[in-house]
Formats: structure tokens, C-alpha cells, sequence
């Protein structure tokens, strides 16, 4: 019988390999395998980071929000208090304003009420000074002469035309 050249086993043959293997595994450990998992981990090391750096400024962020929120909450409450302390000041002033406005109105009336008491009496004196030049006039002329009804009559049209002459005079 023959021995097929296939189907036998070499033993140095497979130490041989084993050890190139062996070998190769060795190599591909120092040379390979820790040069890469030494960047992966700089790597995960680095994306920890840029997580870390990311969250602390998101927390800044939310600090900042809430720093804003605040401030504008206390600036609206400050104009809201400005502008009712304005309102109020407006109420005031519009009251002084009013009172201001009604003093002088009174004083305008009183005066108005003077002028118009002391034209009333340069008028009253006027009308009196009037009566008695017409009286002293009608008077003079009676004493003049004798009057029968129709010298009457005409005395006192005359009259009447002297004083109208002497209203329109003034």
C-alpha cells in the first residue's frame, strides 16, 4: 500500500507553525495591538473631554438662562415700579396742575367781579351826574319863562335833544 503524502502529519512541521504563530502573535501584540488600544484610549480619553467640557458648558449655559431670567424679572418689577411711581407723580401734578388753574380762574373772576362792581358804580355816578345837569338844566329853563303846554312840550323835546347830543358826545 501506498501512503498518501496528504494525509500524514508532520509534528515539526506544525511546531514550526505553531511557533510562527507564536511568533507572529507576539509581534502583532507589541507592534499592533498596543499602539492602537493606546490611541483608542487617548481617544475615548479625549471624547470624555470634549463630553466633560461640553456638560460644564451647558451648566453655564442654564446658570447664565437663569442669571438673565432673574435680571429680567427685577428690571420688569423696576418698570412697573417706575411707571406706577410715574403714574402717580402725573396724578399729583395734574391735581396741582387743576388747583393751580382753579386759583387763577377765581382770581380772574374776582377781578372781573371788581372791574365790573367799579364800572357799575362809574356808571351809577355817571347816570347821577346826568340826572342832575338834566335836573339843573330843566330847572334854568322853567325859571327862564313861563310855560303853557306847548312851551312845555318844547322845553322838553329840546331836553331830550340836548341830552342825546351829550350821550352821543361821550
Amino acid at each position: 500500500m501506498q501512503t498518501l503524502p496528504i494525509i500524514s502529519i508532520n509534528l515539526w512541521e506544525m511546531l514550526y507553525a505553531l511557533l510562527n504563530l507564536l511568533i507572529l502573535y507576539l509581534l502583532v501584540k507589541k507592534f499592533l495591538y498596543q499602539p492602537v488600544k493606546k490611541m483608542l484610549s487617548q481617544r475615548q480619553a479625549t471624547i470624555d473631554n470634549e463630553y466633560k467640557e461640553a456638560e460644564e458648558a451647558k451648566q453655564k449655559a442654564l446658570s447664565d438662562k437663569q442669571t438673565y431670567e432673574e435680571k429680567l424679572s427685577g428690571a420688569e418689577a423696576e418698570a412697573d415700579s417706575l411707571i406706577q411711581s410715574a403714574v402717580q407723580n402725573a396724578g399729583q401734578r395734574e391735581l396741582e396742575i387743576l388747583a393751580e388753574a382753579k386759583e387763577k380762574a377765581d382770581g380772574i373772576r374776582r377781578q372781573a367781579e371788581a372791574d365790573a362792581a367799579l364800572e357799575l358804580k362809574k356808571a351809577e355816578q355817571t347816570i347821577r351826574e346826568e340826572i342832575v345837569n338834566v335836573g339843573t338844566l330843566l330847572a334854568g329853563k322853567m325859571l327862564e319863562r313861563e310855560m303853557n303846554a306847548e312851551d312845555h312840550k318844547k322845553l322838553i323835546d329840546a331836553l331830550i335833544d340836548e341830552i342825546g347830543d351829550e350821550y352821543e358826545g361821550h
